[in-house]
């Protein structure tokens, strides 16, 4: 009896703890460690000591002979580096100052930046970090409803989770053992498709209601048409070249995603270079705000210095890039152990036997694990959940039949894209919503947190539509690969 029920306590026992508040990744293997232990005392033919030694051969093979994972530290490393250099400062003064004349022109170009950022890293914290510093305070200032000025940075910092290069989708493809260029390409559409349902709610809000959004004053940017243009080049086109070449490279079938990778990154410290060094040797400066310091524009520096602060700002991204690896490459080992013991104590049989006596059809187990993916998604991050989720129901996804609404071939593919649109939610839902506490550290005082809490809910709606329209039409995911990539 308590050998069928050993795997539901090991997810129990896993769901517990992580409320505990101690890292993931020693969560993951504790558990896992302790219930292989539990195992041999109960059964040794359930699991014996010589299966230890599959462990380590188990975890070096998913680390360090998958290849496809070493585009993370570096998409990690460009999203830093993008954003400690200043480049994506100068990106979001640029959008506004263009779209200041559009309803809801501010937050329209948080979201545009939100989607740049989410195409050039896959980092979320940073990217809801980096918006929240740059552009909140200024929509506070301008006037703003603090509820849609939240809501924008959250939803949008968001994106990196889904539009490629997409960490997630590098490791669902891992686990899945599916193509990462084909998630890649098939997560772009939908990905484009909820940046403009959140461009279209933002300009029928604030047209129906333009208190929420007062228009930016004329006098904020350049004076004449030669300095806009001027703008322009300095601020908009090359971030957006170097996601041309890192993206162009993967869809055109020019690189793998860990050589466009690494290409992005030297891209990112190229910009880091021109936008500290050679540009303020040129007198080029960025753009000038009325709020900033006049005084502080005038400072000078010397050739000596700004390849000083270049230095500094390479360090301090080395560091956190470093650690941020640590901890997803942390938990990538702890769920690769605890996948393992789950599976050596028979939990896959467990969880297929138990869909099997709910009698659900393909449709039903879809809806079944969907619902279960939002739910965790208030409790958990993305990561805990793909690697907790996928490796105990990946079987199960494979064997999914929709007939004529989806070809069998396609169901792996198109599940990955839904559970990925899905899982932004869990950066918004709270009560551990990590995107809302990111913000909410770095958020002006009048942002209070039922500020936050109200202005996420119709984005989260717009998430959950996003998923009933790729779930009702799949070539909306399936198109782009199949034309492509055949």
């Amino acid at each position: 009896m308590i050998v069928d029920i050993l795997p539901l306590l090991m997810f129990a026992a896993l769901a517990l703890l992580l409320f505990s508040g101690f890292p993931v990744a020693f969560i993951l293997a504790g558990v896992g460690l302790a219930f292989a232990l539990i195992a041999i005392q109960i059964d040794p033919w359930l699991f014996d000591w010589q299966q230890f030694n599959a462990i380590p051969v188990r975890i070096h093979g998913a680390i360090s002979e998958n290849l496809i994972l070493t585009a993370i530290p570096m998409f990690i490393f460009m999203g830093t580096m993008l954003e400690k250099s200043g480049v994506a400062k100068d990106l979001l003064n640029c959008l506004q100052v263009l779209l200041r004349r559009v309803p809801g022109g501010l937050a329209l170009s948080v979201v545009i930046m939100g989607t740049i950022l989410a195409a050039t890293t896959g980092i979320i914290g940073a990217s809801v970090i980096m918006m929240s510093l740059l552009a909140l305070p200024v929509m506070m200032e301008k006037g703003y409803s603090p509820s849609l000025s939240s809501g924008a940075v959250a939803a949008s910092g968001t994106l990196g989770i889904l539009i490629p290069p997409s960490i997630m989708l590098v490791i669902m493809a891992d686990l899945l053992s599916k193509s990462v260029g084909n998630l890649f390409v098939a997560a772009l559409f939908p990905g484009l498709m909820l940046a403009s349902f959140y461009v279209i709610y933002i300009i029928i809000a604030c047209w129906l209601k333009p208190e929420l959004a007062p228009k930016l004053d004329a006098k904020v940017g350049p004076k004449t048409k030669t300095a806009l243009i001027a703008m322009v080049f300095r601020s908009f086109v090359p971030p957006v070249v170097l996601i041309f070449i890192v993206l162009g490279s993967i869809l055109g079938g020019l690189a793998t995603p860990t050589e466009a990778a690494s290409v992005g990154a030297f891209g990112a410290v190229l910009l880091s270079v021109v936008n500290i060094v050679i540009l303020p040797a040129l007198g080029i400066k960025p753009i000038e705000f009325e709020k900033e310091n006049p005084d502080a524009n005038k400072t000078e520096t010397t050739l000596g210095q700004r390849i000083k602060q270049f230095g500094f700002t390479l360090y301090d991204v080395v560091m956190r890039s470093a650690l941020t690896n640590a901890m997803i490459f942390g938990i990538f080992i702890g769920a690769t152990l605890f996948a393992f013991v789950f599976r050596q104590i028979g939990g896959e049989e467990v969880v297929v036997h138990l869909f099997d006596s709910l009698g659900l059809d393909s449709w039903g187990v879809l809806f079944a694990l969907m619902g279960l993916v939002f739910v965790l998604g208030f409790f958990f991050d993305w990561i805990e959940i793909t690697l907790i989720v996928l490796p105990v129901f990946a079987p199960i996804i494979a064997g999914l039949d929709f007939g004529d609404h989806l070809a069998k071939v396609d169901v792996v593919y198109w599940f990955a894209i839904l559970m990925a649109i899905n899982l932004q939610t869990s950066f918004l839902t709270p009560p551990f919503g990590f995107a809302l506490f990111y913000l909410k550290a770095v958020a002006p005082p009048q942002v209070k947190i039922q500020h936050i809490y109200k202005g996420i809910i119709p984005f989260v709606l717009l998430q959950l539509l996003g998923l009933i329209m790729v779930m009702l039409f799949p070539e909306i995911a399936l198109w782009l690969p199949r034309v492509m990539l055949g």
